[in-house]
């Protein structure tokens, strides 16, 4: 059953990155501007000729039909070849993959701040017993969603690097330029765990083998961690798939505030210059993250609750019968 169920998602994640693919390709072609006028301006001058633009558009195939073109890149996509960059002439799969470990590393950090951070403001609002504590302690992840995480990145440059001189400001040297970016991609997945957790929890306390256990004598630490966590996990999960592609995406924005070397710079490099086979590379980078995380996720569900896969199992049966 579960290579069943295994095989149904990898149909539907080949399906989410051939969409993805298709999405993004037709997107930049129906942008303004022309690929083969900024490869002849790269060198400055801005001197060419018709017949120079023409032949510039021939060598990189946009005198091609708009299906030509998307026929050539799918065709060599699923070959594991997206051409060369238009930039810089160099093996588009190589380039990006430079700046893949400093974007993870830079994701991943984000992604442990975030989770401590959120279950830890989720767990404290759930144990206060004060209405008004609880309901500032709440107010922190609607505000951390409501911030722009540019905005909150200018704000720690200027304060904690600009300032206070504390932490280096741009770059990638050493560990210490990690923390700002990280903490900037931190503070929104922070809050979207901790509005989740928080309702999820809330019901799971209401929920009568919470009363039951409290009539045994059960501390309210321990009713939290030992009985109402696991059991509010769920919700949490099902979002991890939001949040990985929240944290590539983001990381875009983060590392051009903190000009750090990555897949975010190269990217916002490519989508002006509309350099295709480098923003092709790109989104599909991270739908593949997002449908990965969701697989492992959906993998994940029944070793943390055995009811989900009980039920799975009941829905096979009447399939089957019926």
């Amino acid at each position: 059953m579960m290579t069943r169920f295994v095989l149904k998602r990898f149909a539907h994640a080949v399906g989410v990155l051939w969409a993805t693919f298709t999405a993004a390709f037709l997107l930049l072609y129906a942008l303004p501007g022309d690929a083969a006028l900024s490869k002849l301006n790269l060198g400055g001058g801005g001197a060419y000729s018709a017949e120079g633009l023409a032949k510039m558009r021939a060598e990189l195939g946009l005198d091609q039909s708009v299906f030509v073109q998307y026929g050539r890149a799918l065709w060599a996509a699923l070959h594991g070849s997206f051409g060369v960059s238009v930039q810089t002439g160099q093996d588009a799969l190589q380039m990006f993959a430079v700046g893949v470990p400093e974007t993870l590393t830079l994701a991943a950090l984000a992604l442990v701040m975030g989770l401590v951070l959120g279950v830890g403001v989720a767990l404290l609002a759930a144990y206060v017993q004060s209405p008004l504590l609880r309901g500032v302690l709440l107010s922190f992840p609607v505000a951390g969603v409501s911030m722009p995480s540019f905005w909150v990145g200018l704000v720690l440059l200027q304060v904690f690097s600009f300032q206070l001189k504390l932490l280096p400001g741009m770059g990638n040297d050493g560990v210490a330029s990690i923390v700002l970016p990280a903490t900037v991609l931190a503070i929104p997945t922070a809050a979207l765990i901790a509005q989740i957790l928080s309702r999820s929890l809330s019901g799971v306390l209401a929920s009568p083998y919470i009363a039951t256990a409290r009539g045994r004598g059960a501390s309210r630490s321990r009713l939290l961690v030992n009985h109402a966590l696991r059991n509010s996990a769920i919700p949490v999960m099902t979002a991890f798939g939001t949040m990985s592609g929240q944290l590539i995406a983001g990381s875009v924005v983060v590392e051009t505030v903190f000009s750090r070397s990555g897949i975010g710079l190269l990217t916002v490099k490519a989508v002006l210059f509309q350099d295709t086979p480098i923003v092709l590379v790109a989104v599909l980078f991270a739908a593949s993250v997002f449908v990965t995380v969701n697989l492992i996720v959906d993998i994940l569900y029944p070793f943390v609750d055995p009811r989900i896969e009980i039920g799975v199992r009941r829905l096979d049966i009447l399939g089957a019968r019926a």
